[in-house]
């Protein structure tokens, strides 16, 4: 870092948390420069000495991106009151936290890392990635139940119409769907809007990045392959705000 920069990003390419959080903490006064504390819109340049809690923030040099297989019971988040947070439980030797969410009660892909902008761009719903999920329902899964998701339904809940989607059968019980926003509980919603009941929620690919047959609770990194290909189609994406509003993180 040769310029003073924001202290929100300053904290984000620390590997520290994202830049939203980073947001709250600083308005939370958790942050000090210098031994003042953090106001919003403060910058940081590369002689100062910032504090997030008691702890001294550096640059991470080393960029930092794993597909974690999340089990269900476990909450992507990395506050340290949810006793089944999921930082503590992949235990990872540095400091990483989720992209975006997996809900509770899904399980499969989530990924994790040390860079806020790669956060930042992955998350958006206005760039249109591709998250893919099996699901399997408590009915049986019908053409008319298949085309009404596809096309897009409206969630009475979240006053919002999903986006139309792909949508296929892959069982008596069972389809594969795949989104590119992430509304709360959006796959549940929809499905209860047709009477469905999810019964099992597994997500198995984000982007570009599969889990395959990794282990449920275990970690790899991203390959130099995913890497190349990631970084190609984050060429276009931006890492401004939604305009829609709700549907900044994902959720299953």
């Amino acid at each position: 870092m040769s310029e003073a920069i924001r202290i929100n990003k300053y904290l984000s390419e620390a590997g520290v948390c994202s830049r939203r959080e980073a947001d709250r903490q600083i308005e939370a006064g958790q942050v000090t420069i210098n031994g003042r504390v953090a106001v919003m819109g403060d910058k940081v340049s590369p002689t100062d000495q910032v504090r997030y809690g008691n702890r001294l923030v550096s640059k991470e040099e080393e960029t930092i991106l794993i597909a974690v297989n999340k089990p269900m019971g476990i909450v992507c988040t990395a506050e340290k009151r949810e006793k089944d947070n999921i930082v503590d439980y992949v235990n990872y030797p540095k400091r990483i936290y989720p992209i975006g969410r997996l809900d509770k009660n899904s399980h499969g892909l989530i990924l994790m890392t040390n860079q806020g902008e790669l956060v930042n761009k992955m998350m958006r719903s206005r760039n249109f990635h591709e998250k893919e999920y099996i699901v399997r329902v408590n009915r049986e899964v019908t053409e008319a139940f298949i085309q009404g998701m596809a096309k897009g339904v409206y969630l009475e809940q979240l006053g919002v119409s999903t986006r139309p989607c792909q949508v296929e059968k892959v069982g008596r019980y069972t389809f594969r769907i795949i989104l590119t926003q992430g509304l709360n509980r959006q796959i549940r919603r929809m499905c209860e809007t047709f009477q469905y009941r999810v019964v099992n929620l597994k997500r198995v690919r984000i982007m570009n990045i599969k889990l395959g047959n990794l282990k449920e609770g275990a970690y790899r990194k991203i390959t130099p392959e995913e890497w190349t290909e990631l970084r190609a189609q984050l060429m276009e994406s931006t890492n401004a705000g939604n305009r829609e509003g709700k549907d900044g993180k994902w959720h299953g």
